[in-house]
């Protein structure tokens, strides 16, 4: 009951904050995204199981110490029945093993830690989905807005020209075409809507929320660029530069070859002997208390290598023996195996090559992820020139349409080429929303590309300057 108390608490802590989200920024479209993602809920609980299993690794630097417990009873018709009892404990503890263990503990830190930062890097990429899905809705809900006021306009001037039409001023032609241009703009507002309501619906999927708050963010089509033709020069070296340090890519590529500068240790080292101390201690004896014990210590070596391996142990002690009387033990062994395995001396090589290889490729990458951000810069650039020249030409449309009305009662035009006129100044008005939402999206590549956070890519010319 105090279970399911709980839980009923949670689901409704749950429930009401989920409920309290009323509005919605761009950082917490991101959170919500990344903390409703199943698959990166089970990769994090995976790499704690990871994380756990690495901790209890220690292990292998303490004893391993094994006990004992055993009865021989036995019962003879001819002979003396026999009840003996023995307990032992046993200790086996590493002394030195060239560093192996500890390599091999290091290469495991390794994976983790490049398993975290990818892990990281799944979050951030789920968030910046959210972020681009909540952007295009801004746009298309922007773009929704424009088309609905332009054909409110038109509907009015297709008003006006119908009492024309009506008066004999206007051509019933001219009516006809402007039906159709209406027809054309109604069909795009709904095709618009279709597109629009399945975005709203995959981006509250995404979420993991019943209904889609609001958005407070917009989209600032008057925004100027992080960078212009000036400074575009000093902007592409500070990103390069920025680029080779901090880029995820490069620094995945480095904890390769840390990883394989471990293992060609690891396998370079495998030569090293290991020695081990070992120990055990017996009790035995025929009823309780048991009165005959044992004890005995030694030290094994163990030498491995593609050409020869070798075992030697020595051990000394005590033992009861038959006359009452303690007899000291001591015990030599060596065991010697030639040619064991010849083939894995090429290990070496193949270690040397693939560390060879990972150098060889980060060298390309670092060479080619500079390049790629000053690319970057100057798509940034010409996006941010992309969106001056299209908001001009709305304000030059605008111009036009105002001098076009002119005309019209001057009687130069029809009230058909007005329409035309209004249409075209509707699309380069979605033109200028357009070019916004793509210098937004071409500065937030940058910014991933360089490890930056949303906003932080406006400081770049003074990262490299202070």
């Amino acid at each position: 009951m105090r279970i399911l108390f709980l839980l009923l608490i949670f689901y409704l802590f749950s429930s009401s904050l989920y409920a309290e989200i009323n509005e919605l920024t761009f950082s917490q479209a991101a959170q919500l995204a990344i903390e409703a993602s199943s698959q990166l809920r089970h990769a994090r609980s995976s790499q704690a199981i990871m994380e756990g299993a690495w901790k209890w690794g220690l292990r292998a630097y303490f004893p391993r110490v094994g006990i004992t417990v055993s009865e021989n009873d036995r019962l003879q018709q001819t002979g003396a029945d026999s009840f003996m009892k023995n307990y032992g404990l046993s200790l086996d503890q590493l002394i030195f093993d060239g560093g192996r263990t500890s390599m091999n503990r290091r290469l495991e830190r390794m994976e983790l830690d490049l398993s975290s930062v990818q892990l990281d890097r799944s979050a951030s990429e789920i968030g910046e989905a959210a972020i681009s899905a909540y952007r295009n809705v801004l746009s298309s809900r922007e773009i929704l807005e424009i088309k609905n006021s332009a054909l409110t306009v038109l509907e009015e001037q297709r008003r006006i020209l119908n009492e024309e039409v009506q008066l004999g001023l206007a051509l019933p032609v001219d009516l006809a075409s402007a039906d159709i241009n209406l027809a054309s703009a109604r069909l795009d507002i709904i095709s618009l809507e279709i597109d629009l309501a399945e975005m709203e619906k995959q981006f509250t999927e995404i979420l993991n929320l019943e209904s889609l708050p609001q958005l407070i963010e917009k989209v600032d089509v008057n925004r100027p660029s992080s960078f212009n033709l000036r400074n575009a020069a000093y902007a592409a070296v500070a990103a390069a530069s920025i680029a080779k340090d901090q880029n995820p890519d490069l620094q995945e590529a480095r904890f390769s070859i840390s990883k394989r500068q471990a293992e060609y240790r690891l396998i370079s080292n495998s030569w090293i002997p290991v020695l081990r101390f070992n120990g055990n201690f017996g009790l035995s004896g025929q009823r309780y208390p048991l009165t005959r014990h044992n004890w005995s210590v030694g030290i094994s070596v163990e030498l491995s290598s593609p050409w020869l391996k070798n075992n030697f142990s020595f051990q000394t002690g005590w033992e009861p023996s038959s006359f009452g009387q303690p007899d000291r033990t001591a015990n030599l062994q060596n065991s010697l195996n030639p040619l064991p395995d010849p083939a894995s001396s090429y290990g070496k090589k193949q270690a040397a090559l693939a560390l060879s290889s990972e150098r060889e490729n980060y060298a390309i990458l670092l060479e080619r992820i500079g390049r790629i951000a000053a690319n970057a810069v100057e798509k940034c650039v010409l996006a941010g020139q992309k969106r001056l020249l299209a908001a001009e030409a709305a304000a030059l449309g605008n111009e036009r349409s105002r001098i076009e009305e002119i005309r019209l009662g001057l009687g130069h035009i029809t009230r058909l080429k007005l329409m035309e006129v209004l249409i075209e100044q509707t699309q380069r008005e979605i033109a200028v929303v357009q070019a916004a939402t793509a210098l937004l999206e071409a500065e937030r590549e940058l910014e991933r590309f360089l490890d930056l956070q949303p906003g932080e890519l406006i400081n770049l010319i003074h990262l490299r300057s202070e």
